[in-house]
């Protein structure tokens, strides 16, 4: 049986990270390293803080 749960929740995070890069990271990680790191991305330039987010979210 496929499980495709996985695969909606990972849309899911990468829709919000694109509305606000940091919850999609705190989503995914939790209040690490990344999430700060994405904070400072999102507050030099949004668009680094989305790109981080969007790997991060993928890599996992």
């Amino acid at each position: 049986m496929v499980n495709l749960k996985a695969p909606t929740v990972d849309v899911i995070r990468i829709l919000i990270a694109i509305i606000l890069p940091p919850v999609g990271v705190f989503l995914q990680v939790g209040l690490g390293l990344h999430f700060w790191i994405n904070i400072l991305l999102t507050l030099c330039g949004y668009v680094p803080g989305i790109i981080h987010a969007i790997w991060v979210i993928l890599r996992r």
